[in-house]
């Protein structure tokens, strides 16, 4: 348990420490990196990345995934739109819905999970793309907008995006989800069922604990993560476009594994989660600065992910031979 804590603790100061280095080369290698506007963005592009990471560290903690939280975060977004240009609900109720439909597609997930058997990898891929389908029934594929800054509801962009002056709000609720979530995975037993069952679930089964409840909160939390990012997403962008998200989801799970969260389940942070996204965050907006096409964006985030996903296995593969030896 105390190597386990150590490798842990090590892990996240690597993690820092790559962070660090990567802002110092962009800092250097690119154009205008350091100044404000850039670092506002870099800040903006962590905001719904960060809740979906967050979200979905639960599930990976558990042997688990999900491949579905970038178009649920999109869906709930179109689902946010239409309620309120088409249907006409305010903008309170809207958001209160935002974050309930994410929430019901997390509960959908863990039912064909936990009741029907389905292997994570299929049910919610499959729920990937139910999400992208019904998101574009609903709206009749047309575009959604949200309120921006001048409008009457203008409030929803200062208060889940940036202040008039500028102020990066959307890092303030960031934090204090990270920290609620951070309470429920270290200090209650949520958390300690959700790493125990990544670490051997059979054992967890026959201690008489009730593995299905836990492993289907962990998709709920997952699914609430998503129906929140939704919110900052709309505030960031304020036009939604239909069959648009995918992409988003494999930026949170590389930032859940660059900080750290083994993919085989039973050990993780959310710290490490976070340092994570703000890795991925940097990392587009540095190759940004440096003018880059997006093709090459998408190439070096790649690499990275490839990274980051072979130093998970190596370390695996490491703790499994010291298992054997002892």
């Amino acid at each position: 348990m105390l190597k386990s804590i150590r490798n842990s603790g090590t892990h996240k100061m690597l993690a820092f420490a790559a962070l660090i280095v990567i802002y110092i080369f962009f800092a250097i290698a690119g154009n205008n990196f350091t100044s404000v506007s850039t670092t506002l963005n870099i800040l903006a592009s962590s905001y719904y990345v960060g809740f979906l990471a967050l979200g979905v560290t639960f599930v990976i903690i558990t042997g688990g995934i999900d491949l579905s939280i970038g178009a649920v975060m999109m869906c709930s977004a179109l689902v946010g739109g239409q309620l309120y240009r088409n249907v006409g609900l305010p903008i309170w109720a809207v958001l209160i819905a935002m974050i309930a439909f994410g929430t019901l597609i997390g509960w959908v997930n863990g039912l064909l999970v936990t009741k029907l058997k389905l292997p994570p990898f299929i049910a919610t891929l499959g729920m990937m793309m139910v999400s992208l389908g019904l998101g574009s029934i609903i709206t009749g594929t047309s575009t959604k907008n949200f309120p921006t800054i001048l409008e009457p509801d203008g409030w929803f962009s200062r208060v889940f995006f940036r202040t008039e002056s500028g102020f990066p709000m959307g890092v303030v609720y960031l934090i204090i989800f990270f920290i609620f979530t951070f309470i429920i995975l270290n200090k209650t037993k949520i958390g300690r069922y959700i790493y125990a069952i990544g670490s051997n679930e059979e054992a967890v089964r026959l201690s008489g604990i009730k593995v299905n409840v836990w492993k289907g909160l962990a998709f709920v939390i997952s699914g609430f993560a998503a129906g929140l990012g939704s919110i900052f997403y709309a505030a960031t962008y304020t036009v939604i476009i239909p069959n648009t998200g995918n992409g988003i989801e494999l930026q949170a799970i590389a930032a859940v594994v660059i900080g750290g969260t083994s993919l085989s389940g039973g050990k993780g942070s959310l710290t490490g989660t976070m340092i994570g996204v703000f890795i991925m965050s940097i990392l587009k907006n540095g190759l940004i600065s440096m003018n880059l096409p997006a093709p090459f964006q998408t190439f070096f985030t790649g690499i990275v992910v490839l990274g980051a996903v072979l130093i998970d296995v190596y370390r695996n593969k490491k703790a499994n031979k010291v298992k054997k030896l002892s």
